[in-house]
This record gives structure tokens, C-alpha cells and sequence, in this order.
């Protein structure tokens, strides 16, 4: 059939659909009747109109055959929506449209939709009582087609056990396309093909990852599972390869040169990407001039290359438990772009001139040229700070002194200080865990960080007040929305239960009594619950063109302008804060949303892969502690069990409520906690409670723990 002609019909079908509601809902039509409105014979009309029926889609127009006949189906029935799958294989679909109510589809009818897709939906003629039921009839997008999971081969066949726990469906492999796996290996595969009559998809082994439970097959898996690949395409290696370290005179001239003046950087002790130093002097007028040195990324990675690309597609760098996987080959990360010691290094800068007081006199943005004079750990410069002696300890002491300064501005104007505890791994040489250790923050790391936000607030502020109205320049903001207020009074409720007071009357007063809070738990069993809950109850921040403000840091215009290396929309920011310093117009505001979302999007993405290879670690760690009792904050609750918190290594895991034996348990949402039926003894979020460590299981990344009574 030709496809102008298959046009044509869906066309007319579409006008036959508007006639037949007008007068009739859902009649029933026959081939006659739809040959002789679409001047078709009998033959031509059935053969096109199963053919558009096989295609899934007919503009707009569901026609479901039903006894040699075709039942139309209202177009204002259908909806576009998301597929959230659940336990037992049912979905509910989730509307695009924010105002329509989501779609319950049972398993049979989810046409192979797995969860993330995006679909179309019949919604069913809602019947008294019921909730909203349909079924997919044509899955517009696949959110993903590569799995990570256990390959299992028999004789004639294999198929993987995907780790996602939302694929509900084991993914058949011809044996041919094993890619050599051997039984039991951990593997990557891809969706091959699907047939409607099958109950499983089919697949291909695209890469075997290893043998199951050795550190590096876990790690690669889990960033197989969140979609970040695991090497660089060969194109973009040698891109990057092709870039000279040598900084050509002429590029020199065209930038202010700081190689003279007094600069450094402060990082983690097994830092190897240096994207950000600090240079200080002090101006004859007495004030003090500071300037925020950045890895001049997007003079090296030029936009629409395959470098820009790569690195656009990845949008981040991803920090697990042993290793970091970089946004950039590491030519660049760690070579080219690093602000190395005793190198010419090439930067975008943010150089302030500030008073005693920590007061901006002045402020200039532009490219420079630095050379580091030293490379600092944090408990280097910590050292240097406490001890007031040490290379540069002048310099260090005043810029600590104005970081203070700027960091009780930031508190004064409503700024809210989340100092959650990070726990870190002791890892041997296989990648094993044999200890874990909570990271302290002191003034070293608040010292940088001050002058990070300093620039990124400085920098969004520079772009954000340069024009006004329609006028305004497009730039990529880094935006944080106040808290849903419904949120924040629930953990206010559960707050007061620890003796904690939250006033929720104002932006300040939130803002202050969260502060109060984040002081007074510092140190204290509850600190983790209490912290993560509050987070939780904030917006989260993301990306975006159209709005400049972030809640949590009280400031009227942030962006993301200081870490180049391992942030994609810092390259951005760079790039359009160039284009308007050189007088550019403005770009195209609808490019730089999609980026903004892709951005959040991969950010969110990295953050569930750092969090996964954490569980891995914890899980890995207490394999060898089964049996071991432990005292534990309960930390979660849920239908089926409760999270426990070790407080000692801050492990986590569930004591599931059908092993508490004493009573029958069931929760008690509003309230946060578990209630026995019969004793009404109740276990709370943030109780303690006495723990045994029942049963680790490695590939799932869950620990099992068993509830010591009183």
C-alpha cells in the first residue's frame, strides 16, 4: 500500500470518527459502511484498514476489531503518559498532562510497555467506584533497551535475569548471541526484538562484565544499569589525544595574566581533575583582591565536536564508592584541563576586590592565564588554618578570615546548612571494604566552598541584570523552589517529637528554625533521619533557563560556573558568559532548556549510581558480619518492613515485618512508624532499636536484619 494513500485514509477515518460520535458513541461499523465512505472496495478497505490497525496508530483514532466489524473509540478517551510499573507486573500510567489522573493498566493489557516508557493509553468508561483503568495501545518511546543482569544457559537457549527490579520480564538469547558469556556472568544486553505473541523479549549480549561479586564486574554493572557507558568512544579518545598541552603565545596575550600573582588550589588528597584555584594579593589600597580561577574547559572542547557530544551526552561525572568515571577523556580531566601545580594553565575567571568586611568593591569576569604555586589537600590547608603557620599561611588565614564574613552574610540572609554525615570506605587492594570512616568538613573545605558560591552568585547575577524584559540573555541557572508547605509541616510534626521546633511562618523563619535544627542534632543519634528527612522536604534543584533564584542558599541568582570539568552545564555557562562579554546576542533560549533537562535529568541518573555502589559496599562489608548484633536508629518505614541505620558504620538494611514474630505489624504512615495489632507497641522513625545482621544478598545489594527484642 502506498503511503500517500495510507494517509489519505487516516484522514478520511478521522473525519468518519467525528460523524459516527456525533451521532452514535462506540457504534459498530462494518467494512461495507467504511468501504463506501472511503470509496474503497470491500477488499481494498480490509487490507488497508488492518494495516493502519497493525501499525498501532492511525492519527489520532483507535479502531478495535470485534467480530468482522471495527469498534471506534473516542480520541478524547486516549491519554500520552509514562509507565510506572509495580510489584506485581501491574502499571499505572502517569499523564503528561498534569491535570489528568493516572491510568491503571493490568499486566495483559500493557502491550510489552515496561516501566519509563512513554505510551498512549485507552482510558476505559470509568464504571461507579472504580479507579481509572485502560490498556497501551502504542508505545511511543522505549526509556531504555540495554539491561544489566545473570545470564543463564542451557542447552539450547539463554536468558538474563535483569537487576532492574522493574523488568518484570527474564530476556530470552539465542545462543548465538551470548557474546561468549559463560553461566552465571554478569552481563550487559540489549533489546533485540520483541514479537507481540511472545512473553518475553528477545535480546543480544552486548558486553559480559564479568564473574559475579569480583569489585570491578559490580561497579561496571552498576553504571551499565544507569545508562553511563564504560569507555569512550575511539573518536573522542583520539579528539582529545590530538590536543596539545602547549599554550600557544598568542592565546596568552588575548587573556589577563595572573602567573605572577600568589594562587593555589585545595582538594581532596586523592584529587587527580583540579578545576578550580584560588589566586590572592593584597591592592595597595589595603583591600584584598581574590580571584576564582576555572578550568577553561570550552576553549578546548569546541561545541558540536565529538568531545562536545560525548560530553554533552553524559552531562556529568560519576563518583562511586572506588572511582570516578569522567564527564571528559583524561586527557583532559587530568591533564589538559587540570590546574596542576608549577603549569601554565588557561582559566575563566571571577576576580573580586573585597573590602575588611568581605564588601565587593569591584568585580571583573574574563579569561586568564595562571600558574599554581602549590597544591593543597584539604588537611593540608586545614593544618595551616589551625596551626596558623605553613606555606602561604598569611594568604590562608585572610581568606578563611572573609570566607567567615560571607558565610554568616549567607546564614543572616536565610541560607539553610544541611551537614549531612558522608561516610567514606577503607578499601584494600581488590576494592574490598575493611573499614568505614565518617568525612569530617572543616574550615578548609567551607573556605573553598564560600568562594565557589561567591563566583557562581556573582557570575548568574553579572548575566541576569544586564538586560531586562524581553531583552533578557539566556543563560543556565542553577534553581532551587521553596518547599511544598504541606511537606515541610509533616516533618515539622515529626521534628517536634525529637523536641525540635520548625516555624514555618516565613522564608527567613524556615530558614532560621532549619538552621537551629541542623546546630543542635550535629553529633546526636538522630542527625542522619532528621537531616535526610529535611532535605527530602525541600525542592530539588535543578537546571533551568527561565527562573534565577535558589531557595536553599538565599540567593537571588545562582548558577553553576566552577567545576568545568565534571559539570556539563558549567561548560554552558561559560560558553554564554563569553558570547556576552564579547557582545553576542542572545541564544537560543529553547536549546539551552533541553540541556538544562537532560542536565537534571543525568544528575539524578549519577546520584542513583553513587548511591547504588554505596549499598553495594555496605552490603559487601557486612557479608562477612552475619550474626554480628549492632545498636541501630530506625531510619524508614514501609508497609513491609523497616530500614535500621547501624550507627556505628551507618550501614543500612530492613528488618522485614514478617519476621517480628511478637505481633502483627502494620504501618502507620501519617505517623511514621509500625503499630502491633493486638499490643499496640509501636516502633517510630528514629527509635533505636537492637539489631542482627540476618542475611547479605550481593547481587540484589540488600542487607536483612533481625529485630532483638526489648
Amino acid at each position: 500500500m502506498a503511503k500517500k494513500k495510507s494517509a489519505s485514509i487516516k484522514l478520511v477515518l478521522n473525519q468518519l470518527v467525528s460523524d459516527v460520535f456525533e451521532k452514535n458513541n462506540n457504534q459498530l461499523l462494518n467494512y461495507k459502511q467504511v468501504s463506501a465512505k472511503l470509496n474503497l472496495n470491500d477488499q481494498e478497505s480490509r487490507e488497508t484498514i488492518l494495516e493502519i490497525l497493525k501499525e498501532g496508530k492511525s492519527a489520532g483514532i483507535f479502531l478495535e476489531p470485534e467480530k468482522g466489524k471495527f469498534k471506534l473509540k473516542e480520541l478524547q478517551n486516549f491519554i500520552i503518559g509514562t509507565v510506572d510499573m509495580t510489584a506485581d507486573g501491574s502499571a499505572y500510567i502517569i499523564p503528561e498532562d498534569e491535570f489528568e489522573k493516572d491510568v491503571f493498566v493490568a499486566p495483559r493489557k500493557l502491550k510489552n510497555a515496561l516501566h519509563g516508557d512513554t505510551v498512549k493509553a485507552y482510558v476505559f468508561a470509568k464504571k461507579s467506584g472504580r479507579k481509572n483503568d485502560g490498556e497501551v495501545v502504542e508505545i511511543l518511546k522505549r526509556t531504555k533497551s540495554d539491561f544489566t543482569g545473570v545470564i543463564k544457559i542451557s542447552d539450547r537457549f539463554a536468558f538474563v535475569i535483569a537487576d532492574d527490579k522493574k523488568m518484570m520480564h527474564d530476556i530470552f538469547v539465542p545462543l548465538a548471541d551470548t557474546h561468549e558469556a559463560k553461566n552465571g556472568q554478569r552481563v550487559l544486553v540489549t533489546l533485540s526484538d520483541w514479537p507481540e505473541s511472545a512473553k518475553n523479549p528477545i535480546g543480544i549480549v552486548k558486553h559480559v562484565l564479568g564473574n559475579q561479586g569480583e569489585n570491578n564486574t559490580e561497579m561496571n554493572a552498576i553504571l551499565a544499569q544507569y545508562g553511563f557507558p564504560l569507555e569512550f568512544p575511539p573518536q573522542v579518545e583520539r579528539e582529545a589525544n590530538a590536543i596539545p598541552e602547549e599554550i600557544p603565545a598568542a592565546e596568552i596575550a588575548k587573556r589577563k595574566d595572573f602567573r605572577n600573582v600568589l594562587t593555589f588550589t585545595i582538594d581532596p588528597a586523592d584529587a587527580k581533575d583540579f578545576d578550580d584555584a584560588i589566586s590572592y594579593q593584597k591592592l595597595p589600597n589595603g583591600n584584598h583582591e581574590i580571584g576564582v580561577h576555572i578550568a577553561d574547559v570550552s576553549h578546548y572542547v569546541i561545541q558540536g565536536t565529538d568531545l562536545d557530544k560525548e560530553a554533552y551526552s553524559r552531562a556529568t561525572s560519576v563518583y562511586l564508592v572506588d572511582r570516578v568515571i569522567p564527564m571528559l577523556p583524561e586527557r583532559l580531566s587530568n591533564g589538559v584541563c587540570s590546574l596542576r601545580p608549577h603549569e601554565d594553565k588557561l582559566c575563566f575567571a571571577a576576580v573580586f576586590e573585597l573590602d575588611e568586611q568581605a564588601n565587593i568593591q569591584s568585580e571583573w569576569y574574563g579569561r586568564t592565564v595562571i600558574h599554581s604555586d602549590r597544591r593543597f589537600s584539604y588537611e593540608e590547608a586545614q593544618e595551616v588554618i589551625e596551626n596558623k603557620e605553613g606555606d602561604y599561611a598569611q594568604e590562608i588565614l585572610k581568606l578563611n578570615e572573609l570566607a567567615y564574613i560571607l558565610r554568616d552574610r549567607k546564614f543572616k540572609n536565610g541560607a539553610i546548612s544541611f551537614e549531612s554525615t558522608e561516610v567514606k570506605f577503607k578499601l584494600d587492594e581488590a576494592g574490598k571494604p575493611i573499614g568505614v570512616y565518617v568525612k569530617e568538613r572543616k574550615d578548609a573545605h567551607k573556605l573553598i566552598e564560600d568562594y565557589m558560591l561567591l563566583a557562581n552568585r556573582k557570575v548568574a547575577e553579572f548575566i541576569a541584570k544586564k538586560t531586562k524584559g524581553k531583552d533578557k540573555l539566556t543563560f543556565v541557572y542553577r534553581v532551587h523552589d521553596s518547599p511544598n508547605m504541606e511537606t515541610l509541616n509533616t516533618f515539622a510534626t515529626f521534628a517536634s517529637r525529637f523536641g525540635y521546633k520548625i516555624n514555618t511562618k516565613s522564608d527567613k523563619e524556615i530558614a532560621k528554625s532549619l538552621n537551629n535544627l541542623m546546630a543542635d542534632v550535629e553529633g546526636k543519634k538522630e542527625q542522619n533521619i532528621l537531616t535526610s528527612l529535611a532535605i527530602r522536604s525541600m525542592a530539588k534543584a535543578i537546571y533551568s533557563t527561565k527562573k534565577t533564584s535558589h531557595y536553599g542558599l538565599a540567593f537571588e541568582y545562582y548558577t553553576h560556573f566552577t567545576s568545568p570539568i565534571r559539570r556539563y552545564p558549567d561548560v554552558m555557562a561559560h560558553r554564554l558568559l563569553q558570547t556576552y562579554l564579547d557582545g553576542g546576542k542572545s541564544a537560543d533560549m529553547e536549546f539551552y532548556e533541553v540541556a538544562c533537562v537532560h542536565s537534571s535529568a543525568m544528575e539524578k541518573r549519577a546520584a542513583d549510581a553513587e548511591r547504588a555502589s554505596i549499598k553495594y559496599k555496605q552490603a559487601e562489608y557486612l557479608e562477612n558480619n552475619i550474626g554480628t548484633e549492632y545498636k541501630g536508629i530506625i531510619s524508614g518505614v514501609t508497609e513491609w518492613g523497616m530500614y535500621v541505620e547501624i550507627e556505628e558504620n551507618k550501614c543500612e538494611g530492613m528488618i522485614r515485618l514478617r519476621d517480628i514474630s511478637d505481633d502483627f505489624y502494620v504501618l502507620d504512615e501519617k505517623n511514621y512508624c509500625i503499630v502491633g495489632q493486638r499490643k499496640k507497641k509501636k516502633y517510630q522513625l528514629g527509635d533505636e532499636v537492637m539489631i542482627r545482621v540476618k542475611k547479605v544478598d550481593l547481587s540484589k545489594r540488600q542487607i536483612d536484619f533481625t529485630l532483638i527484642p526489648d
